[in-house]
């Protein structure tokens, strides 16, 4: 008898720990709920200002005229936000001789229609393959090709810093982000990417800086940290030859989150999405590709499901990433995209 008492003593123990257990995994969920609500509230802006990313390697790849597609981009799309790239091969073809004549003309045409620029300065810039090296440098020790890098930049700088529609500076694209374009890139210098930014500050002390990180794979950390300004990239709709076609796990209040946590570790700053694909992730030139084969990665249906979820993210300001695709395809009779990008820019010309 004494021992079924004993028995039956030794599971009411039992029980009321696993109770304890049950009821401290309960609280710790309920608690680690509502500090991720807390944590992911962030204010939903009353409009979304939308920009554009413009690139002329993109547009040469594509076999457009680079001049009229970014005409075309200012006119008829009505873009008054732009993200400019001065890739370095571009401003420094040759050792010491700098040709603005490409930068120039978008800068004066962007001045022309009363638009504001973010101009990217580094060797790590919009587009593949990231890295943009003049031939001249790429058999440069890293110390001397680092200090080619700062004299580029300081040319830059120098020749735009006194006009009024360039708004800020971003230095480098997603420099943090290793695991991409890592043969092309290599490891990065962290030493190096602060005297960047602070060149740019020295010389131009009357804008702010913006560095920026993937949504999908940075931690921001990094990027936040070192700008005075952070811009995202958000990817909603992926494709590879080993998962075919998928979309992003992450839902918008992610983003949310990890801007309140930058913010909370390292002070509030500005913060933009900078890159908001609306184009086909592909392996090859798209000029290469059908369009049954584009449509299948990027369409108009994907292209809605992207401005949704880039709307729950609540950035203010977002800056789409492929109007040069959309202009290729306009100009072949397939207009969807060009269409339906007009109606996000209220100074789009398309039609009038």
């Amino acid at each position: 008898m004494d021992s079924l008492y004993y028995s039956r003593d030794k599971i009411l123990v039992v029980n009321r720990r696993l109770r304890k257990i049950a009821i401290g995994i309960l609280v710790f969920v309920l608690a680690s709920t509502i500090l991720l609500f807390i944590l992911s509230r962030k204010e939903k802006p009353d409009t979304i200002v939308y920009g554009m990313s413009f690139n002329t390697l993109y547009a040469r790849e594509l076999g457009l005229d680079w001049k009229l597609t970014y005409n075309a981009i200012l006119n008829e799309l009505g873009v008054r936000h732009l993200r400019l790239a001065a890739h370095w091969p571009m401003i420094e073809p040759v050792k010491d001789n700098f040709n603005f004549s490409e930068l120039d003309y978008q800068i004066n045409k962007a001045e022309e229609y009363g638009a504001e620029v973010i101009l990217a300065v580094g060797r790590r810039l919009p587009r593949w393959p990231e890295c943009h090296v003049p031939s001249w440098a790429e058999g440069l020790t890293e110390e001397a090709r680092q200090a080619e890098i700062l004299d580029y930049i300081t040319a830059v700088v120098e020749r735009y810093k006194d006009r009024e529609i360039v708004k800020i500076w971003q230095v480098e694209n997603e420099p943090f982000l290793e695991v991409f374009a890592f043969e092309h890139c290599g490891k990065l210098n962290e030493d190096f990417l602060e005297k960047e930014v602070d060149l740019v500050k020295k010389l131009d002390a009357n804008r702010p800086v913006l560095v920026t990180d993937s949504g999908n794979l940075g931690t921001w950390s990094g990027a936040y940290r070192h700008g005075d300004m952070f811009g995202t990239s958000v990817y909603v709709h992926f494709w590879n030859p080993e998962l075919g076609q998928f979309r992003t796990v992450l839902p918008p209040w992610f983003y949310r989150l990890k801007d309140n946590l930058m913010a909370i570790r390292y002070g509030d700053k500005p913060t933009i999405l900078i890159e908001l694909s609306a184009e086909p992730w592909l392996l090859e030139p798209i000029v290469e590709v059908d369009i049954e084969t584009q449509y299948s990665r990027m369409d108009i249906d994907k292209f809605e499901d992207i401005l949704t979820y880039a709307d729950k993210t609540h950035f203010a300001y977002q800056y789409l990433w492929g109007a040069e695709w959309w202009y290729w395809l306009h100009l072949q009779g397939h207009s969807e995209m060009w269409i339906r990008g007009t109606e996000l820019y209220p100074d789009s010309q398309f039609g009038q």
